[in-house]
């Protein structure tokens, strides 16, 4: 006999529906936007009937939430929990994870009511994200930790919106200011003996250890400008 479970209205069915249903939903609200998917279509490709769909969630609002709740709760363990990278190499290891469009600006852009418990979730998980990257830059030494954690929210948001509209990789080039941004907000002193920040970059760029997991901030062309225009500015 298939194994049962009981539902939020105690009612019984199959093991793997709500499950189904979360998959599907995923899938249809990435790759065609949360508006655009009807709950005909998500059942059809859930494999359930409408009735079991609403055992398991009261509508497409609880589930557009629940959606968003289990696609990063714990805010990048694989970036911030590693204990093998220093906390300067934690903040631009961000710039090597993320999705084509961060699911949470995405619902935040089809949902205009602030008070959607998607929007709710959606807002604080991105202050969520940059206290974790805030916690990482005091860790790292850098003197304003809360503008600096601001300042990388900011620019991956905006990397992850630019590479959406464009149809392209905006995040090297992010990686690249990010890499300036953290050598500017850490004094010297924080950094290893015998090298300043910038030395620090400029050695990665001459073969030393990369900014990041790829290794792609020294080397992509213009970086070095940015790098200058942003020091001047700052």
């Amino acid at each position: 006999m298939r194994e049962l479970e009981k539902g939020p209205r105690g009612l019984r069915r199959g093991r793997g529906a709500r499950e189904r249903i979360l998959s599907a939903s995923q899938q249809l609200f990435r790759d065609q936007g949360i508006n655009c998917t009807g709950m005909d279509q998500l059942c059809a490709v859930a494999e359930v009937s409408k009735r079991t769909l609403y055992q398991h969630f009261t509508g497409k609002d609880e589930l557009i939430a629940e959606c968003l709740r289990r696609f990063d709760p714990d805010i990048l363990p694989e970036v911030f929990d590693r204990t093998d990278l220093t906390p300067r190499e934690r903040l631009l290891a961000a710039f090597d994870v993320h999705a084509p469009l961060c699911p949470f600006i995405a619902a935040a852009v089809e949902i205009p009511d602030p008070g959607h418990p998607a929007r709710v979730h959606a807002r604080d998980y991105k202050i969520g994200f940059a206290a974790r990257l805030t916690d990482t830059a005091r860790e790292a030494g850098a003197t304003n930790p809360e503008q600096l954690g601001e300042q990388l929210a900011l620019l991956l948001d905006g990397a992850s919106a630019r590479s959406r509209v464009l149809n392209t990789d905006a995040f090297t080039t992010a990686a690249a200011i990010a890499a300036v941004l953290v050598d500017n907000a850490i004094p010297t002193a924080a950094a290893p003996a015998g090298s300043s920040a910038v030395e620090q970059h400029d050695d990665a760029g001459r073969g030393g250890a990369p900014h990041s997991g790829r290794g792609a901030v020294a080397e992509h062309p213009g970086h070095g400008h940015i790098r200058d225009r942003i020091t001047e500015q700052t």
